[in-house]
């Protein structure tokens, strides 16, 4: 997203906490990068998650006061900044802070006594300052209407959805050859509940890819073990551990379907399957209920438990004719491309232009 808007603002400056040259594009260096006081402090490159709560006051460190156009990209602190009073402020909220909202009980329960020490002591604040914050904003949009109800909930504003930019063009030309196996695809993290996935193909008999980092060898016996307690010897079940970006491809094109357990934001995994013409099985929450459009490029279950996805499994393989339509897929997926999205975002630069 940031190299979309680059590209739409070719002279911009980028105003971030921390910058590390190496980790990012040629795009990105050849633009002028400020950093605040925070890329100074130590380990800031690899742990600046910690150094969260002095974000706000960092912030003030930047003078935009020559700007007249300020885009934040944030799912943290980022909106804080102080532009000049007439410039326009448009946020890409990508999420609210989960730490400090819908999620903070998951990440208090995964956090050491130390860090909840310091969690239960500074999180109120912070969440003062954030939602006081959200009126530096002058228009807020985001990533999906999941999204978008989370921003209205908490800030109390609308946010408009713009999707993308989703890298849909190496998918679309690829030819479709499916096996007989489903994927999970992503990195094995507990909210993206690969565990479900698992479960119902060996509970069923199916054979699963889980491609993505993550997995612990424990966690293989486990899922082992319990195959062979239920007779599903031999390759049913396979972890390939992260995979390049081209045996991704070769594995969206042979998947029967990508399964799809999990609750995000929005999730550009189901688009890149929908754009190489796989059709995606997910459970009805989050973003997937606008990346996937039901009994056009997959279906839905209703509870996050095997057995749920088992009967979807069921119910796809019964109709699996209504998803080999490859021009359908390609016509859905365009309105997640790196075009839609430069479209609508200079859309609203305009408009603002005409007021």
């Amino acid at each position: 997203m940031l190299e979309a808007l680059l590209e739409m603002f070719p002279q911009a400056d980028i105003y971030t906490h921390v910058y590390n040259p190496r980790a990012v594009s040629a795009l990105i260096n050849s633009h002028r990068v400020f950093t605040s006081s925070i890329n100074r402090l130590p380990f800031a490159k690899k742990l600046y998650q910690f150094y969260m709560p002095l974000m706000p006051n960092a912030l003030m460190e930047f003078n935009l006061q020559s700007y007249d156009l300020v885009v934040s990209s944030e799912a943290g602190p980022a909106k804080g900044v102080v532009p000049n009073p007439n410039a326009y402020h448009i946020c890409y909220c990508h999420s609210p802070m989960r730490y400090l909202w819908d999620m903070y009980h998951e990440y208090f329960r995964g956090t050491n006594p130390v860090v909840r020490f310091f969690m239960k002591r500074l999180i109120p604040s912070l969440r003062v300052w954030d939602i006081n914050s959200s009126n530096l904003v002058d228009r807020f949009i985001t990533n999906s209407h999941y999204v978008a109800k989370r921003i209205r909930r908490i800030y109390n504003r609308d946010a408009e959805v713009v999707y993308g930019p989703a890298p849909i063009e190496k998918f679309l030309t690829v030819e479709r050859k499916p096996a007989d196996y489903y994927l999970f695809f992503g990195q094995i993290t507990g909210y993206k509940r690969a565990d479900i996935a698992i479960e119902a193909c060996i509970r069923s008999g199916r054979k699963l890819i889980v491609a993505g980092a993550g997995i612990r060898k424990k966690e293989i016996k486990k899922y082992e073990k319990m195959a062979n307690a239920l007779g599903n010897h031999g390759y049913l079940l396979r972890f390939t551990g992260r995979v390049s970006d081209e045996e991704g491809v070769a594995l969206f094109v042979g998947a029967r379907a990508l399964l799809y357990p999990g609750i995000e934001d929005l999730g550009l995994v189901p688009v890149e399957a929908n754009a190489a013409g796989c059709p995606v099985i997910a459970f009805r929450e989050g973003g997937v209920l606008d990346t996937v459009k039901e009994n056009v490029t997959g279906v839905f279950f209703d509870e996050q438990t095997p057995e749920s996805l088992i009967a979807a499994m069921d119910y796809f393989e019964q109709n699996e004719a209504l998803f080999t339509n490859r021009e359908v897929f390609s016509a859905h997926v365009q309105q997640f491309s790196k075009a839609a999205f430069v479209d609508r975002v200079m859309g609203i630069v305009e408009e603002r232009k005409r007021v």
